[in-house]
Order: structure tokens, then sequence, then C-alpha cells
């Protein structure tokens, strides 16, 4: 099991709860600094003292008074009105993850929250209790309250979660553990949707696809390389270190690693001085998003591990601050950021399929890699569907973080957009997926074509595990489940 401790989450431990099943566990010291928080909130409360959220109302009506007997009633009507999200829902996974999130956050202790409310999302978790929690909605500030209220309503026995995929009605769940919805008080409601738990959970899942689909980038480009007779001296590590970007040294280095023994590539002036960008360049390009992917671990690992609500207490009660930390800018800029580093994945990888079927670049591969020409299209339409996901790649790229429209009459009055963002950074990813799953196909076929006895023994291993799911294009047929194959293959 896991520990959470607020503080200390990491992006492999959020890999193994979200992918493998991974429990977690709530820790004590945590806890007793959850309780103090609590102590604080009770005893304003009952010493009238006002304080925003925890006895006013909300946004533009923060200098409306609440008194103490209507404090339940203002956290429920909170999550009740707030939960406007409209559209498909996110994913199971990125739901698992607001989750894990958001009990995260609180366990800082900052929030006033009760204890029982954290054991339940502890429970929620360890139980597979994902709610169902649409994607539209969200400024990206003042929290992402839209989709943060769906997953509240959850505790409340209101709202939806998944079974087996499907939408259930959440109180059955409770009442089918002989549990009781939680019956939030005062700031509880507050405290669980101000913060940015909804794109910071897609930007975790984001994270960790991105990165897989960027090493699979690697060994994809280097079977391309073997099928195109590519040229191996432009990533002699030399030339790499003397530039001193380390990202770009080590995709040289893995690509190298990629083609040790292989009788298909070629050394400079063999067959020709040099190749194009698109393989020459794979080490400065790749190397690139991966600078991006690290600057993205950085700020998700910070934000994961965030006080993100407000007001948040501190000294025990004694300092009560009201701020801006649900303000989700680091996130909306690390999203953005994203989109770019994984866009430009599918733009090189779209030419390198370009170089596969055309001919006129191919270096004496089959036209489209047809069996029979002309009478046989072959991968014609492949490039077609690649270039169709690029050109929508640098659509979804436009930075949503420029955006800004003012809210909660102008009191809010500058938003990240962040969850924006970071939806769309998802799309990105499974585009350009299925883009260099694309690659995979044309290239596997290029090499067949070649020779597979002459590949290098690792890309040749790669080739082997294509072939278990696909064959190599032999002969015109639907491609579209093959392409799909290969994609969830990249994703496992």
């Amino acid at each position: 099991m896991i520990e959470l401790t607020g503080s200390s989450l990491t992006l492999q431990q959020m890999e193994a709860i979200l992918y493998k099943g991974e429990q977690v566990v709530l820790n004590e010291e945590a806890l007793e600094r959850v309780k103090k928080s609590r102590k604080a909130v009770d005893r304003i409360v009952r010493n009238d003292k006002t304080v925003y959220g925890i006895n006013t109302g909300f946004g533009k009506f923060s200098d409306v008074k609440i008194d103490e007997k209507d404090t339940k009633d203002l956290q429920l009507n909170l999550i009740r009105s707030h939960a406007c999200g409209v559209g498909d829902p996110f994913p199971e996974v990125v739901s698992r993850a607001m989750v894990v999130l958001r009990l995260n956050a609180l366990l800082k202790g900052f929030s006033g929250i009760r204890t029982e409310v954290l054991e339940r999302f502890a429970f929620m978790v360890n139980h597979a209790i994902h709610p169902v929690i649409p994607q539209q909605g969200s400024l990206g500030a003042s929290g992402d309250l839209a989709p943060l209220s769906h997953l509240a309503l959850v505790l409340l026995g209101e709202g939806f979660v998944w079974k087996d995929g499907q939408p259930v009605a959440a109180g059955s769940v409770w009442k089918d553990r002989n549990m009781e919805p939680i019956v939030l008080e005062a700031k509880e409601g507050l405290a669980l949707i101000n913060g940015t738990q909804a794109m910071t959970a897609q930007g975790v899942v984001n994270y960790l696809e991105a990165e897989k689909l960027a090493y699979s980038s690697e060994w994809i480009a280097a079977m391309t390389m073997e099928a195109l007779h590519g040229i191996t001296d432009a990533f002699h590590p030399s030339i790499h270190i003397a530039r001193g970007h380390q990202e770009q040294v080590d995709v040289a280095a893995r690509i190298m690693d990629w083609l040790k023994d292989s009788k298909l590539t070629t050394k400079q002036g063999e067959k020709r001085v040099q190749d194009a960008y698109s393989i020459r360049c794979i080490p400065q390009v790749h190397g690139a998003s991966w600078q991006v992917l690290s600057y993205v671990k950085e700020k998700l690992e910070i934000e994961m591990n965030a006080a993100t609500d407000n007001p948040l207490i501190f000294d025990d009660g004694e300092t009560v601050v009201s701020g801006g930390n649900f303000h989700g800018q680091p996130i909306a800029f690390a999203m953005d950021f994203l989109k770019l580093g994984v866009a430009e994945l599918a733009n090189i990888s779209e030419r390198r399929i370009e170089r596969l079927v055309n001919p006129q670049l191919n270096e004496g591969l089959p036209p489209f890699l047809s069996a029979q020409p002309g009478l046989q299209s072959g991968a014609m339409i492949l490039q077609y569907s690649a270039a169709s996901l690029v050109s929508e790649n640098k659509t979804l790229a436009h930075p949503a973080s420029v955006d800004s429209i003012p809210s909660s009459g102008n009191q809010e009055d500058h938003v990240s957009m962040g969850t924006i963002g970071a939806r769309h950074a998802y799309q990105i990813i499974k585009n350009a997926r299925h883009v260099l799953a694309i690659e995979a196909l044309c290239a596997m076929t290029g090499c067949g074509y070649r020779g597979v006895n002459q590949m290098a023994p690792k890309t040749k291993r790669q080739y082997d595990d294509l072939l278990k799911i696909v064959n190599p294009i032999d002969e015109d047929r639907i491609f579209t489940p093959d392409i799909e194959k290969i994609a969830n293959h990249l994703n496992v």
C-alpha cells in the first residue's frame, strides 16, 4: 500500500495507484494535522468569527454572513449548485486520479476538514469507487469547481459512479455497503472543491501516457531508419555532446542502442551523404520533447502535493488566510507546453511515414509499400490519416492559458483555463499515438522488404512483438483495426 502524507506523492506512485490497483493508507501524522485544523474551524464557528467560506457566501457573495444554524445547508447548497459540468465524462482513470489527489491535498492539514471525509475518500480509492465527472465546465481558477463538485456529490450519496463501465447512482453504492453518505460540516464543501485536481489529475494521466509514447517513438524511429537505410553517423555522441542538451544526448544514445548490430543501416557516403531532417534530427527533435516532459513532470509533482484550496488555516487556527492557491496557471502552462512537445513527436513521425511510402523518397521500397502498385493502394491513405491527425493537433495545440473570461460578477476576473489545456493535451496524445502506430506499421512493412533477418536484435524483437498483433502490409485490407491494435500496444 502507498502511504499518503500530503507532501510526498510521486508520479511513479500515481502510476501504481492508477494502473496497477495499488491501494492507499493515510499517514497518522497527517491525520493529526487534519484534526487540529478541524478544531480551528469548529472554534471559528462557535465564536461567530467571520471567515470566508466558513460562515460567509462564496465568490461575489463573500460579504454575506451566514448564521451558524445554516452552515451545513451552505455547504450542501455549494456542492449542488456548482455541480454543473457538461459533456462527456473524464476517463475513469482520471476520475480515480482526482480522488487520490484531492485526498492527498487535504491531508496537508490546512483545510479544516474532518478525518471522516478523508477516510471515505481512501475507501473510494481502495474499493474502486470512481465518480462520473463531466469534462467541461471548469475555468481552471477558483478551483476546478464543476468537476470537483461532481466528485464531492458522490460523498453525499448523490451523482453517479462507474460500475463495469457504466454510470450507476452513487446512493445505491453506499446502500449496498451499509454505509451512510457524508453530511458536510462547516467549510468542508469549499475544501472539497477549491483546488486544481481536475487539471492535475488529467495532467498526471497525460504525463504517464506521453512518457510511454516518447520511449516508443524511439524504437519506431529506429525501425524506420532500418527500412530507409538510415545513416547512423548523425547519431555519433560527439555531435550531441558538443551541443550540450542532455536529453538530445540521451536520445541519440538510445537510438544507437536500438540499432546496434543492424545490417540495414548505413554510414555516410555508402548510399548518400546525409539523411533528411526527419531522420537526421531525431535526437534534436525528440530530445526537445523530452525537455518538455521533464518540465511537466516537475510541475505536476509539486502540484500533486500542494495545498490548493481557500482559505487555508495555519498556526492551529490563529491564522486563516484567504488567497488564491486554487488558480491553475502553473498547470495551465505545463499542459500547453506538453501539447507542443507531444505534437512535435507526431509531426516528425508523419514526415517519416511520408518518406516510407513516397516512391521518390523511400530508397527503392515499393510505391506506398503496395504489394501490387496500382491494383492495390497499400499505405497511401495511411499517410492521409497521419496528416489529418497532425493537422488536428496543430489546432488543439493553441494555448488555452492565454485566454481568460471574468466570472462571479468580476470578482474572479482572471482565470487559467488549465483544465481545457489538460483535456486538449490528452487528445493530442491520443492522436500522436495513432500517428506513431501508423509509422510502426509502415516501418515493419519496409523492414520486411529489406529482410527482417538483417534487423538489429533489439528492433527485431519489437518487430516480432508487433507481428503477434498485426501483419505487415502484404495486401489491401481495412487498416483501422491494425492501427488501433498497435496504438493499444504502445500504451501498455
